[in-house]
């Protein structure tokens, strides 16, 4: 069984005396920021000169530096950017000014794993991850409880990498939920998986489909929009609580047994041999070098499969059923 760490596991007294960077202020890093400042360490915000979100982390009561300087006072960086701008601005504005024995830490490990960025033998480089969005990192920890999160340990410079990881996973909240030890490789490959194969890509094509299966059948729109979009919440919820059991103990016999029954139908072994397909891209690198090409090149399929997907039936449908639930506005 895999060992969990929680508070008493962790001593945030190893960070205490050290200036945090956080470099980025999107939904980790407004959270994560937040979070450690209020459990009493030092933290200092790393932007771009003129970003939007700099005046946002002033008035959150954090001071805010150009990366570069941010970076230079900081004797741990963490880098919450998006993954396809980590590389550069590492290289440019916060390599510069790491000294011996600073620490490096990440929220993904992409960058490091697929080796985008290198760092130097003589810092550490560790990894916290809570398993969520940042709004429910910071919610909950501010209604006392926390998410799940992992660390992982990619350089120990100093031998003291995995205790700084507990005390920053500690300082997010993350240990009061649970924190489980990974690795740089284990997190990138499942988490990509996960994204492509089901948690995004997997169900909204699945969804999309069915609903385009019940339209081209004649269905109206809007009947099909609320069976296989709207009611997936639902779902997803009961999952989320209890795991498949509950599930299929919270629906009706009629959909436990046409589930049961024919689930395995649609997501047969041909789905499976696709599956392991794309681990294998993500394992092999094939898909990380495809995806650094494409934001080399201005993202030009990402940018016209975003066209295409706003542009789809379901979402247009969807919009117009939403703007009638009342709860649902706001």
């Amino acid at each position: 069984m895999v060992e969990m760490y929680y508070d008493d596991n962790a001593n945030i007294d190893a960070l205490k005396d050290k200036t945090i960077a956080v470099i980025g202020y999107g939904s980790q890093g407004h959270a994560q920021a937040q979070n450690l400042h209020d459990s009493g360490l030092n933290v200092i915000i790393g932007l771009r000169e003129g970003s939007s979100r700099w005046k946002q982390a002033e008035n959150d009561g954090l001071e805010v530096k150009s990366i570069s300087e941010a970076a230079k006072a900081a004797d741990v960086i963490q880098i919450l950017m998006p993954d396809e701008v980590q590389a550069n601005v590492y290289e440019s504005h916060i390599k510069p000014g790491i000294e011996p024995g600073n620490a490096i830490v990440f929220s993904h490990g992409f960058n490091i794993h697929y080796n985008q960025i290198v760092p130097s033998k003589d810092i550490d480089v560790y990894m916290v991850a809570p398993k969520s969005p940042g709004h429910l990192v910071r919610r909950t920890f501010e209604e006392g409880a926390g998410v799940p999160g992992l660390i992982a340990v990619y350089q120990d410079a100093t031998g003291d990498a995995k205790n700084l990881a507990l005390a920053h996973a500690k300082g997010i909240g993350c240990t009061r939920a649970g924190v489980l030890e990974t690795s740089f490789r284990e997190e990138t490959e499942t988490d990509l998986f996960g994204e492509q194969v089901d948690l995004c890509g997997g169900v909204s094509t699945l969804i999309k489909t069915a609903f385009e299966t019940l339209v081209d059948a004649g269905y109206q729109p809007e009947m099909a929009y609320f069976e296989t979009f709207h009611e997936l919440k639902l779902i997803v919820d009961l999952i989320y609580e209890g795991g498949l059991e509950k599930m299929w103990s919270s629906v009706s016999n009629t959909a436990e047994y046409g589930g049961l029954t024919v689930g395995p139908k649609i997501i047969n072994e041909q789905s499976r041999e696709a599956m392991y397909e794309a681990l294998e891209r993500i394992q092999s690198g094939e898909f990380a070098r495809e995806f650094v090409l494409e934001n080399q090149t201005n993202s030009p399929v990402l940018s016209a499969l975003e066209k295409k997907e706003k542009e789809h039936l379901a979402e247009n449908v969807g919009k117009e059923l939403r703007s009638k639930i009342p709860w649902l506005q706001g």
